[in-house]
């Protein structure tokens, strides 16, 4: 099944997004990570390629894992980044051979070590959207920044950019993640002036340790709001308390957004089923799988 059909035909969708090993040895580790999260039956589950190309094997053996060993829909990432043509063709194919039809395409980030783009790479996220619609029938998601990207000119040159990947075949978009929904409708609002019509998945992070804290400010730029930044004062050093914390905002705001008509949520999960299990046990009666729209639309924004 493709996921833009999905996002059609079911009332609400609640996704998960995994890692892949580093390592091949790490891979039954990584295997059941999945068989537990597959028992809270989200969506999706989509798999994340690393910038180095090595570990696009096991983005691939996961998506796998995910799709035809535990029945859940795979959305498999692909990023041109660090990845020449050939490389790309190679994934698609492997891609196609397991019948995995859904894929996030992504320019994603540039190693520092790198001379970005050699003849042989992608330039844009949308290059690699147009290669991915001329080699076969998938089904492309992309990403968007509703706060917009860290290296665009504007918010407005972002949207643009975001336009000319929507042309080029993007069927659905996913969020970079963020912490104050009032962030994502303005987005949205933005997006729809520009004309941007595909469904927006909304990407949340559930916060349960300082350390992904640090790394999110450092790394993202994202805002954190005065509640946020509230609830890591008082428990920054309760890790329990923090990550019990962090799953119920993580709840809020799906409650929120699903309240206001974001209807497809995407959490980025860091490989923890635990906390995936408990933010779907919080929602056990607002997402229930399988469950069609009464008036056959999804996304009301």
């Amino acid at each position: 099944m493709k996921i833009s059909e999905l996002l059609r035909t079911k009332e609400v969708t609640i996704s998960c997004e995994l890692f892949p090993p580093k390592k091949g040895s790490e891979l039954a580790k990584a295997h059941e990570v999945v068989r537990e999260m597959a028992r809270v039956k989200p969506a999706f589950m989509s798999v994340t390629y690393g910038a180095s190309g090595g570990i696009s094997e096991h983005t691939v053996d996961l998506a796998n894992e995910v799709q035809n060993v535990n029945g859940v829909l795979a959305l498999a990432h692909l990023t041109c980044a660090s990845s020449g043509r050939d490389k790309i063709q190679e994934v698609l194919g492997e891609l196609q051979n397991r019948k995995i039809e859904n894929i996030l395409a992504l320019r994603g980030d540039i190693p520092a070590d790198l001379d970005f783009p050699l003849p042989n790479q992608y330039h844009h996220a949308s290059e690699l959207i147009e290669e991915i619609k001329a080699f076969g029938d998938f089904c492309i998601g992309g990403a968007c920044y509703p706060e917009g990207h860290p290296e665009a000119d504007s918010v407005e040159a972002d949207i643009e950019y975001l336009k000319q990947k929507v042309d080029a075949g993007c069927e659905f978009l996913t969020t970079q993640m963020f912490f104050d929904n009032n962030i994502l409708y303005n987005f949205l609002y933005r997006a729809l002036k520009k004309g941007i019509e595909v469904p927006v998945i909304a990407g949340i992070m559930p916060v349960t340790n300082a350390n992904q804290i640090k790394r999110i400010t450092s790394l993202s730029g994202t805002a954190l709001p005065a509640r946020f930044r509230a609830i890591v004062e008082r428990f920054a050093d309760k890790p329990a308390a923090l990550k019990q914390a962090g799953i119920a905002y993580a709840t809020d705001q799906i409650i929120d957004l699903i309240a206001n008509g974001v209807n497809n949520i995407h959490i980025y999960t860091m490989n923890k089923p635990d906390v995936a299990g408990a933010i779907f046990q919080n929602l056990s009666e607002i997402y229930i799988p399988g469950q069609e729209p009464e008036d056959g639309r999804n996304q009301k924004i």
